[in-house]
Order: structure tokens, then C-alpha cells, then sequence
């Protein structure tokens, strides 16, 4: 097995010899740059960002988590997530507790101002999401997924 990675690792060493059309995480990359960019101005509307969206939907889906795995979820770096945070709760989208065995730890929890605005940005977020997928079967999804999951397996740092 070692043998046949290192041959492959040889035959295709440069971007140039894969291409970018064949280089998943560019198109990855580009994929969720036009989904994030055909949002943008929607959520703008509701004075929200892509990354206040993105963590009101972790929520809508897994409410009163931790603020480290809330971080894993979004996809949103520490520092960032803490602005977001602070910008959501002072809005009142938000809540943050302190944990009963640990009060280092923080939980977030959507407030019902909070659902409800994440209720007015799931439809732009779920009409983006059919365009992306329009002329693509179930059988294919299901194969997108099955793929990603194992992707994400294969790169993931946290348990999540």
C-alpha cells in the first residue's frame, strides 16, 4: 500500500499536472465562495453576515452547544466566532451560559428572536442550496455525501 501512495505522490507532484478542474479543494473553494456570495446580500438585507448566518443554522439545528465546538461546526475561527458571538448576543439572537461542572466553559443557545431570524434566512439559504444541486439525482447526492463524509474523516481534527 505505502508502494502504490508513493508512486501516486511521484506521478502527480505539481497543481499544474492535476489541473484546477480536477483539484477538489479549489473547487470546493469555489463552490462555497458562489453559494456564500449569492447569500450575502439577502442576509445583508437582515443586517446579518455569512458567518452570524452560519452560526444562527448550527444552532436552529444544535442549540446550547460549546463555544470550542460551535467553532468546529461553523467553521469559523476562534476570534472570529467571539466577534460573532458578541454581535449576535447584543442583538439578542443569542445566549451564552456558563457551564454547571466547568465555568470556563460557555454555551451558546439561540434565543427565539434568534430562530425566528434564522427562520426569515433559511429560505435564500435553501433556494441557493436546490440551484446548487439542480439537474443532479439522488443516487449523485448520495454519492456527494457519502464522499465528503469520508473526506471530512480523513482531514478532521476534532471528533466532530
Amino acid at each position: 500500500m505505502e508502494e502504490k501512495v508513493t508512486e501516486k505522490r511521484q506521478r502527480i507532484s505539481t497543481l499544474g499536472q492535476i489541473g484546477l478542474q480536477q483539484f477538489a479543494p479549489y473547487l470546493m473553494n469555489r463552490i462555497m465562495g458562489r453559494y456564500n456570495a449569492t447569500l450575502r446580500d439577502d442576509f445583508r438585507k437582515q443586517g446579518l453576515t455569512i458567518p452570524q448566518v452560519r452560526t444562527l443554522a448550527v444552532l436552529s439545528v444544535t442549540d446550547g452547544i460549546t463555544v470550542n465546538d460551535l467553532s468546529v461546526y461553523t467553521v469559523i475561527e476562534q476570534s472570529t466566532l467571539s466577534r460573532t458571538l458578541d454581535s449576535l448576543e447584543s442583538q439578542s439572537l443569542v445566549r451564552r451560559e456558563q457551564g454547571v461542572t466547568d465555568s470556563r466553559i460557555r454555551h451558546v443557545f439561540l434565543t427565539d428572536e434568534g430562530r425566528a431570524e434564522f427562520t426569515r434566512a433559511w429560505p435564500a439559504m435553501h433556494d441557493a442550496f436546490e440551484a446548487m444541486f439542480d439537474d443532479i439525482d439522488d443516487a449523485e447526492y448520495a454519492a456527494l455525501i457519502a464522499t465528503l463524509l469520508k473526506m471530512l474523516k480523513n482531514v478532521r481534527k476534532h471528533d466532530i
